[in-house]
């Protein structure tokens, strides 16, 4: 099915020296990634520090990117939250700047059970004639979207994928044998994107993506094509910086490559800071030695 492609990217949202959103950066960089081989980006995840950005900035954020690359690429709003009526109210006004599918997250902190996590993407789904992949990632939310409740949701016809961050594979694995023809299951997680596509997967929703997107279309290329003696051949040269880009918080290792290697994506918004001294000396020698600092020193 693939409504969405394989190589999706969650982009980082740049922001100026004084902290507000660069559009002209984020289009700028949405070009690139696109270039590179992305088959389309989640903008307004929590890569891109969602939960610090105005609604108004998430909008025209939204607005920057499908103007820039949104005929080249599938462009996914993140929309979800642990609000239902909030969530589908973002989301309608995501639509009417033509995003291409939105991305709807388990609702967090007040762990619904499985029924409530029904009515909540079931509703989203009913409001919002769009396709919807929903994102399970237990280990923020605290509450895992389990096997019989996605199922469930295949039957919905809108919604049509799945990112799955849940790190277990039984349960990937039992979702494709369930409803892989309904459900496109990507990984939420870099460094399990090839054990995901061997059980089934469609592909990934990633982070990397911003540094390797070349080498990672190639690798699911060669996993689709059942070539996975060379896509695992890729997958252990990617894996060193798959797991960089996870050495502390996430979006902080990948906007720091990001500005060392030139690209003017700002800094963070409160609570995220920067590494420390000691965290970035590791870090900037760990991509130096993979080759994504050449021309420094």
């Amino acid at each position: 099915m693939e409504v969405f492609g394989s190589l999706l990217t969650a982009m980082v949202t740049p922001f100026t020296a004084a902290g507000e959103v660069n559009y002209q950066a984020a289009g700028e960089l949405a070009e690139k990634l696109v270039a590179e081989g992305c088959d389309g980006l989640v903008i307004c995840g929590t890569t891109g520090e969602a939960p610090t950005l105005k609604r108004e900035e998430k909008l025209k954020l939204l607005e920057t990117v499908v103007d820039r690359v949104g005929e080249e690429a599938r462009i996914i709003a993140g929309t979800g939250s642990y609000n239902t009526s909030d969530s589908i109210n973002f989301s309608q006004e995501a639509l009417m700047l033509d995003v291409d599918g939105l991305m709807t997250v388990v609702p967090y902190y007040n762990k619904p059970p499985q029924e409530s996590l029904y009515q909540h993407f079931a509703a989203i789904a009913k409001a919002c004639q769009a396709p919807i992949m929903l994102y399970n990632v237990p280990g923020r939310t605290s509450r895992n979207l389990e096997v019989d409740t996605a199922v469930r949701l295949a039957e919905i016809d809108n919604i049509v994928a799945i990112k799955e961050a849940s790190g277990d594979l039984e349960q990937v694995t039992a979702l494709a044998a369930r409803c892989g023809e309904k459900l496109d299951i990507y990984s939420g997680d870099d460094s399990l994107t090839l054990p995901i596509m061997a059980v089934g997967g469609s592909g990934v929703v990633s982070v990397a993506g911003h540094l390797a997107a070349g080498k990672i279309r190639k690798m699911l290329d060669e996993a689709r094509n059942n070539n996975f003696a060379e896509a695992a051949r890729l997958n252990q040269e990617l894996f060193p910086l798959f797991k960089a880009m996870f050495v502390t918080t996430n979006p902080i290792p990948v906007k720091t490559a990001l500005r060392l290697q030139g690209r003017e994506v700002g800094g963070f918004r409160k609570p995220l800071t920067e590494m420390t001294a000691a965290e970035l000396k590791s870090f900037k020698a760990t991509l130096k030695e993979l080759g994504f600092l050449k021309n420094q020193r």
